[in-house]
Parts: C-alpha cells; structure tokens; sequence
C-alpha cells in the first residue's frame, strides 16, 4: 500500500523533529490511567533510534508490582514472543539491532503489550514499521490489551488501515492517556 508507505516516511522524519526532554518522567506519572490489573504482566520494548522511550513508566509498573517482559523476535515474520526482564537485566542485540533479554530469561505471556509507533489517528489506528509483528501479536494473544506509546506530535488526521491491523486500546503520550473503545 504505497499510502502507507509515503506516512511512514513522512512519520519517521517528523518524529525525529520531536521534543524529547521530560516525555519519559511525564508518561510515567500517568501509569495510575492504565488501569493495569493486580499482578498483570506487562510488556515494553526497549527504544531505538527515536523511538518514544517507555522504560520510566515501566519502572513505576514495576514499582507497583507488575511483572515485566520484552519483546522477542523468534522467528521472522511471526507473532513476538515475550521474555521476562526487569532493570539492569543484561540485554543483547537482534539481528535489527534492537535490544532483547537473553535466551535463558523465561517466556512469558503479557495482559498487556506497550506498542511503539511512527503515527497514530484519533480512532487508536496505529501506523508501525511494516512488519506486521505487534498486529501477528495481537493475533497470537486474545484478550491482551494494547498501548501505544507516542509523543503526542506523532498523531494524524488518519492512518490508512488493512484488514489484518489492529488499532489500540490506549494511547500515552506526554499530553495524557486516551482510550479507544472497541
């Protein structure tokens, strides 16, 4: 789809535009919104390039007794896997280059996955890197909650959907918590 093609260029040059300084401290202070369940595991990813940078809220997840897992690609062009990881967890790169916990930390399966993202509308349409990995996740997990993570410069009149994506349950940007009924 040569439109969605076009917005993520678009995105990923924009977001880099993107002010930085207080976003992690301030979605933390929303962790409170996510009305998270007692002693659901939650799932991050740690940030590349100028990814919106989720590991402040997740320490204050963790803070509040929630478990916490990474993704993993196991297999290319499939559903991530999730390994558990807490700070200070020794992490190696993929073959993309983006940080995962080790082969021996445990597998374990998320209520709830932090997404990050290049764009997202006011409907929670989600516009990733073109992979399709969160949404083969998403497939792989019934009942697992979706959050992206965003500053909040990232959204878009709309993004252009297929079949196979899935919008989000929330959004956290630096400016608050928005859900999107399903």
């Amino acid at each position: 789809m040569n439109e969605k093609r076009q917005l993520r260029t678009e995105a990923r040059t924009h977001r880099a535009t993107l002010t930085r300084t207080g976003f992690a401290q301030a979605i933390a202070a929303f962790a409170s919104q996510l009305a998270v369940a007692k002693d659901a595991i939650v799932a991050g990813y740690h940030p590349i390039r100028d990814e919106a940078d989720p590991r402040a809220l997740m320490s204050v997840l963790s803070e509040q007794g929630h478990s916490l897992a990474l993704p993993v690609v196991a297999v290319a062009r499939s559903a991530l896997i999730f390994r558990s990881w807490k700070t200070g967890d020794p992490l190696v790169p993929n073959a993309w280059g983006i940080a995962e916990p080790l082969a021996a930390a445990p597998e374990i399966v998320p209520a709830i996955v932090l997404v990050p993202l290049l764009a997202f509308d006011g409907k929670g349409h989600r516009l990733g890197y073109g992979g399709g990995y969160y949404d083969r996740t998403i497939d792989a997990l019934p009942g697992v909650r979706s959050i992206g993570i965003a500053y909040a410069g990232q959204e878009v009149v709309e993004v252009p959907r297929e079949p196979h994506d899935h919008a989000l349950d929330m959004i956290v940007t630096e400016s608050g918590v928005r859900r999107f009924p399903r």
